[in-house]
């Protein structure tokens, strides 16, 4: 009865595949005509392939690919998963290949276009500088819609790393919540009796949000969720006072910059709220301020923007002026300033400059035209785009790269989950162009289908963005230097352990002449018994095989994920012989997994560990008895991860597990959208 309903509802889908005729029904590919045998064999081999694909065994996959291949050749559906597995191997031109043979037979259509596209631009040099500035308005916010009003008067912007951004509405004095589609999701007026007139909003370290309220004198403190803790500051000239303060920044040790626009100076406050010191009065070779305005600290040196004057002026944490940074007349209304790649991000009038700190240069970033406009405030938020506040229209606007508007989201089909069918779970991938993961997407933005029909029950299950736990492999160096240091790689691998707080697995992996694995354990295994290793030292150690092997390890892991890899020694091309380092480094990105390099004694780091450290968005360290190696954990958790799981049910007819069942996912955000297919074998019946 089961089978005679699923037929029922799936009556135009025609996917009772008998053997190998099936795959050929579902590609719509003009095959020679080939014995029924061929089509057998070459379908069970298809079949195996897609199972080990899901089982994260890629190259047992890519295996199967080619045999069903030799059955069927040239089948475009099966080309187009030979490239599939070949890309989360690592090997991206043997996956272009097969993409594009797959395509050349009109298979797949824009979509396998687009990702060869995408594919081949990630791989090729970046853009120059001044393209990759370019950005364009994506979607607007207005604060009113016909009679009803939202908020009023947006002064400044904070961007969460959930994708969420807070609006601080001088004009209607509260900050107002929205979520990445623009919905409003809270309001807080702040303390018992309001706040007076909020001017600058800016996320702190610990998560609480601090703003500045220019009527009332005074700086408040909220929590992430909007929740009133407390005020400081008072009205005056001394020390913690201020007349009007407007714009915030912090440096490493927390200590709070505001610039203080009644006295013309900026006034610095413990990170407790207690008055330190001010400086910008006129001195030496400073001239002074005349409206201080927007302030950025990066590396511990402070920049402050004078709107008046339009220049930018260069201090030190202590207050001493260091340098002129642009000179009078190049930033003239400079409102809000934030550092953002490294440089800063100035908001003047109608446009949004970027400030090359290095070269002492300014670039247009993003403008509004000529019409009337007032951009207050300009922040990157954690998806790679920018939040414009304009005070001047009372609106909030989005502004994306010229290549993200063009050719929308990347977005990609992890794995299919079947074994409790037909209730089926799916992961999914999505990305910017670039390869930016996008965080903070709700189930709204996700259009689910089977043969482009929409499933039943569709539910965002979870996403992974919002993990606080990670799993990791340690890949310890076995050389000669590693052996008479072997104390404080224990040491080490005891203090990741700690950094864990006792959530995800650790696997551990020799990288000696044969790499082993030497186990895969929880954090507080590690912590209570003593660290023994299989593997003996060797002069000769393999980087590369060692890296295979803990990424192999990581493919099914948790979704935060890394290697970490412990080095003395320094290493060479020669360390990269049966692996090249662009295909390990593909390997490692394309399965999500972030790469962290931490030097085990003094010394520059090896340009190949650092080349993998930027592709796959880790960091390198260095260890220092105070510091601990809970950085690195704590980056690994708070780094942005796109991956999404979504759940549904099959109304499909599965043919006792033989009939490949074909499942499309869209994913769209404002006005860019994204597209993937894949496919799935449910369990045998």
């Amino acid at each position: 009865m089961r089978i005679k309903r699923l037929l029922q509802t799936a009556g135009l889908m025609l996917l009772l595949l008998c053997g190998g005729m099936a795959l050929t029904a579902q590609t719509n590919s003009l095959q020679p005509r080939l014995s029924s045998a061929d089509r057998d064999h070459g379908f069970e081999e298809f079949r195996r392939g897609v199972q080990a694909y899901y089982r994260g065994t890629f190259n047992e996959a890519i295996l199967l690919f080619e045999k069903a291949l030799m059955h069927i050749p040239g089948d475009p559906l099966i080309l187009d998963w030979l490239g599939q597995a070949y890309y989360r191997s690592g090997i991206e031109g043997a996956a272009l290949e097969q993409w594009s043979a797959a395509s050349a037979s009109g298979y797949g259509g824009q979509l396998l276009k687009n990702k060869i596209e995408v594919v081949k631009e990630r791989r090729s040099s970046q853009p120059d500088f001044a393209e990759s500035v370019r950005y364009v308005e994506t979607a607007v916010f207005e604060s009113k819609h016909g009679s009803e009003v939202f908020f009023k008067q947006p002064l400044s912007v904070a961007a969460m790393g959930d994708g969420s951004f807070w609006v601080v509405a001088y004009g209607s004095n509260e900050l107002v919540h929205f979520d990445i589609n623009g919905i409003i999701l809270d309001r807080t007026s702040g303390p018992l009796q309001g706040f007076d007139r909020p001017f600058d909003i800016l996320p702190l370290k610990n998560g609480n949000l601090l703003i500045s309220e220019f009527a009332a004198d005074r700086l408040s403190l909220l929590t992430k969720d909007g929740k009133f803790i407390k005020s400081f500051g008072t009205k005056g000239r001394g020390d913690g006072q201020c007349i009007g303060p407007q714009f915030l920044a912090h440096d490493s040790y927390g200590n709070i910059f505001v610039t203080d626009f009644g006295n013309a100076r900026v006034v610095v406050f413990s990170p407790d709220g207690e008055g330190l010191f001010t400086f910008g009065q006129r001195s030496g070779i400073f001239p002074g301020f005349t409206a201080p305005a927007g302030i950025a600290i990066l590396d511990d040196l402070v920049y402050v923007a004078d709107s008046v004057k339009g220049s930018i002026y260069v201090f030190d944490t202590a207050g001493n002026y260091i340098r002129t940074l642009l000179p009078d007349g190049s930033v003239v209304q400079a409102e809000s300033m934030r550092v953002w790649k490294n440089n800063l991000l100035v908001s003047c009038a109608n446009k949004v400059y970027l400030v090359d700190i290095g070269l002492a240069s300014l670039y247009t970033v993003a403008s509004l035209g000529n019409a009337p406009a007032r951009v207050t405030a300009a922040i990157p938020d954690v998806n790679g785009s920018l939040l414009l506040a304009d005070y001047k229209n009372g609106n909030i606007q989005v502004f994306s790269h010229i290549n993200e508007l063009a050719g929308g989201l990347f977005v990609r089909f992890d794995r299919v989950y079947a074994d409790k069918f037909p209730t089926v779970t799916v992961d999914v991938r999505v990305e910017n162009r670039m390869g930016q993961p996008l965080v903070g997407l709700t189930e709204n933005n996700f259009f689910l289908t089977e043969s482009n029909r929409q499933v039943n029950d569709f539910t965002l299950k979870g996403a992974a963005y919002l993990n606080t736990g990670c799993d990791i492999a340690v890949v310890i160096e076995r050389s000669p230097q590693s052996e008479k240091e072997f104390e404080l790689v224990k040491t080490v691998v005891k203090e990741l352990a700690e950094a864990m707080q006792g959530k995800g697995k650790i696997s551990l992996v020799s990288a000696s002449q044969l790499p082993v694995l030497e186990g895969k354990f929880s954090p507080e295994a590690l912590l209570s018994q003593p660290l023994k290793l299989k593997a003996a030292w060797s002069p000769v150690w393999n980087c590369d095989l060692a890296l295979r092997l803990a990424s192999g390890e990581l493919i099914n892991a948790a979704p935060k994920r890394a290697i970490v890899f412990l080095s003395f020694e320094d290493i060479g091309s020669d360390s990269f012989r049966q692996y090249s380092l662009n295909d390990l480094a593909s390997y490692i990105t394309n399965n999500g997994i972030r790469f962290y390099a931490v030097n085990l004694k003094p010394r520059t780091l090896p340009p190949e560990l650092a080349y993998l450290c930027t592709k796959t968005g880790g960091m390198s360290t260095y260890i220092y008895a105070e510091q601990g190696l809970s950085p690195i954990i704590e980056d690994l958790i708070a780094k942005p991860v796109g991956s999404y799981q979504l759940s549904y049910t099959s109304t499909l007819p599965t043919d006792f597990g033989r009939a490949y069942l074909p499942v499309e996912v869209e994913v769209r955000l404002l006005t860019r959208s994204g597209r993937d297919e894949t496919g799935y074998f449910a369990p045998l019946e």
